[in-house]
């Protein structure tokens, strides 16, 4: 029987830059495909999984996610071959469109037009990365230049979308999706019919690979293992501007999302309410409870999507965020 492909994931809120590079490394070791290093406003992840690909062997390593609004597509382009040489071509290149509240709260630029900015960065990378020229506005008496390092045509780029336009992108141009928040059984519809995207843009040869999964926690008490589930998927909802309750309202939750939305008025990092009527949200968004229980319920994951990326949240005790590895180790 063929392993389940697996990865882990991290939030931005996660700063512990130890904790992260020691989780990388013990993944390196379980057996998992790939480690996803978040940015936000707190880490820089190219610099975090530069430590990591000098301490790991096997394991892929992607940025998850760079925003399109924080790097010009040359430095983007420089980060990401550079990290891919560091790390013998394990390197991932993720990026997304990020938020409204991100990108003008903390890069002091208008957020307009994110999908257009996805698309265009992205297609910009991807020139500069095969070797070709950057792209110079026609206002500016300047020479477009290349890559001042080795091309990197196969450096594989994956998006982080969730919005429709934005998803299109993703269909059409990237080479993996990596969403987050998504309800597992929303994958068994949407997934096709990306597919069908992708085939008609006809740009890219390979379908579409999908990574997502899950928030996981595992506590031999499931009350507080729904707790710390409870707690990040409230902060998403509540406190992260209004792109992920959108998306979660989109797949057919907008009462449950209400719900959340009312019992959290101030929202949290440490402490959120999931009503018991909204607990479809974490039985579809979230997998808590012995590590039995977590292998178990893994396993539908596994059957929707093409690796299984299992995000941890932010701040946990280490024991906690070990017994998560061991749980959702492939082996």
């Amino acid at each position: 029987m063929t392993p389940p492909r697996r990865g882990i994931s991290l939030t931005p809120m996660e700063t512990r830059r130890d904790v992260i590079v020691r989780a990388a490394e013990l993944a390196d070791r379980l057996g998992y495909e790939l480690f996803v290093v978040p940015e936000g406003w707190g880490l820089d992840s190219t610099l975090v999984l530069t430590e990591i690909a000098l301490q790991t062997e096997r394991i892929q390593l992607m940025s998850g996610i760079l925003s399109v609004w924080s790097r010009t597509p040359g430095a983007i382009a420089m980060n990401a071959a550079t990290l891919s040489e560091i790390s013998d071509g394990r390197y991932i290149l993720g990026l997304g469109a990020s938020t409204k509240a991100l990108v003008e709260g903390f890069h002091g630029i208008e957020f307009a037009q994110p999908a257009k900015q996805l698309g265009a960065t992205t297609k910009a990378v991807r020139r500069i990365l095969q070797g070709e020229r950057s792209e110079v506005p026609d206002d500016l008496d300047a020479r477009a230049l290349k890559l001042g390092q080795a091309p990197q045509p196969e450096l594989q780029i994956y998006i982080a979308a969730m919005g429709p336009r934005a998803v299109t992108v993703a269909a059409e141009q990237a080479d993996g999706w990596f969403p987050y928040y998504v309800a597992r059984d929303r994958f068994a519809s949407w997934v096709p019919e990306l597919q069908a995207v992708r085939e008609s843009a006809g740009d890219l040869d390979q379908p579409l690979t999908v990574i997502a999964g899950p928030n996981v926690c595992v506590n031999a008490n499931e009350a507080d293992g729904r707790q710390t589930a409870a707690n990040n998927l409230a902060w998403y909802l509540c406190a992260m501007g209004d792109v992920y309750a959108k998306s979660v309202s989109a797949q057919g939750y907008a009462a449950e999302v209400d719900m959340v939305l009312q019992a959290n008025p101030k929202p949290s990092p440490s402490h959120g309410e999931i009503p018991a009527a909204a607990q479809i949200l974490l039985d579809q968004l979230a997998v808590y409870g012995t590590p039995e229980k977590v292998r178990a319920e893994l396993l539908p994951w596994d059957d929707v999507v093409d690796i299984n990326v299992l995000g941890i949240a932010p701040g946990i005790p280490w024991p906690d965020m070990e017994a998560i590895l061991h749980a959702g180790a492939p082996g």
